[in-house]
């Protein structure tokens, strides 16, 4: 990625001299901490109640807890990414990679610096990471809140209602525009006449921002902006950092990479070994344990069934459905020989390999 970029436990920037301090998320932070932090969205937030009465809440995002670690540290300059879990009260769908319990992936820039050159960097690395991932085309779409907060005033919105109807117009990505005007009149009070100036324009020019749409009807992957006068919220003195980050959907990547697999016919691989070792008779469960051990002292990804006497057919579908490359078969004649039968799964080919040069050739096959 460009620049120096370090994890949530990396000392501030600046001063080299200044102490290091550990970025604290916590999962169950106080409710305090995320009230009035985020619009409607806050109708999402769980809130609990530990059994001391104290008010509790799980983690909505890792915004809001970076901004007040910046506040609380009196932290000015700071540049960091956070990989972690966050928790929304919403309804699942997880066809388009939506969850309650979900991964998100942050990064973030902290301080005064020139205009839009932190800015710029953050969508750098947005196109850099959806590029690399090669989930096919997308489009980042880059806005200012205040050119929409501009179309409400001259559609005649209440300044009061304008963080309301932008969420409600964040829905177009979602459903058509005929909906998104329903629930701007009956559920936030909008006049018909506001209502319909608002659809003239959203309708020519589009409707979110700082958004990241994709095909594959999972919608946006990442969203992200300027968070300004969010530090001071949390400052005593009101003291404001700027900040802008981005953050991704991780299962929301998660899914479009399966539906394409989905779609090539290809098959999702679901673990990392690399060899299975089996048997094709009874009474090798300890040769196949003899074996697997040499492979893992080798530093071999390797595994077996867990079954005394399994049957040879179903270790290699096995190996199939899971995807693992290669299957080592030692049965009695393997034994009496000297050698194991080394089996590509692919192509279903078999060779006998001298034991002492089975290593070297399971590593020769799996070199990229």
């Amino acid at each position: 990625m460009p620049g120096s970029w370090g994890p949530s436990s990396v000392p501030h920037l600046g001063d080299p001299s200044a102490q290091s301090h550990p970025v604290t998320s916590p999962c169950v932070p106080p409710q305090e901490t995320l009230v009035g932090k985020y619009g409607e969205g806050a109708k999402l937030i769980y809130e609990l109640k530990d059994q001391g009465g104290e008010l509790l809440a799980l983690r909505y995002d890792l915004t809001v807890p970076f901004a007040r670690y910046l506040a609380m540290n009196k932290i000015t300059k700071m540049k960091r990414y956070h990989v972690a879990k966050v928790y929304r009260r919403d309804n699942p769908a997880t066809t388009r990679g939506r969850y309650r319990e979900f991964y998100q992936c942050d990064f973030d820039i902290a301080g005064q610096f020139d205009p839009m050159i932190p800015d710029a960097e953050c969508l750098k690395i947005v196109h850099e990471i959806l590029s690399d991932l090669q989930l096919g085309d997308f489009v980042i779409k880059v806005n200012d809140r205040r050119i929409l907060n501009g179309v409400f005033a001259v559609c005649g919105v209440p300044e009061s209602q304008f963080i309301p109807a932008c969420c409600t117009v964040d829905k177009l990505d979602k459903v058509p525009w005929e909906e998104v005007r329903s629930e701007m009149v009956a559920e936030k009070g909008l006049s018909p006449e506001a209502a319909d100036r608002i659809g003239e324009y959203v309708q020519l020019h589009g409707a979110h921002h700082g958004l990241l749409p994709l095909p594959l009807s999972v919608g946006s992957v990442a969203g992200g902006g300027r968070y300004d006068g969010l530090v001071g919220m949390f400052d005593a003195k009101g003291r404001k950092v700027p900040c802008v980050g981005v953050s991704i959907g991780i299962e929301r990547i998660f899914s479009i990479l399966e539906q394409r697999l989905e779609a090539s016919g290809e098959k999702l691989r679901t673990t990392e070994t690399q060899v299975l070792v089996a048997t094709p008779q009874k009474h090798l469960l300890a040769a196949r344990m003899k074996l697997i051990s040499e492979l893992w002292d080798a530093g071999i990804k390797a595994e077996m069934l867990y079954k005394k006497d399994p049957k040879l057919l179903k270790q290699l579908q096995y190996c199939e459905d899971t995807g693992i490359p290669l299957a080592a078969i030692v049965g009695e004649q393997e034994l009496a020989d000297g050698v194991v039968k080394l089996r590509d799964v692919a192509t279903r080919k078999e060779v006998d390999i001298p034991r002492e040069k089975l290593i070297d050739e399971i590593r020769r096959r799996l070199e990229p």
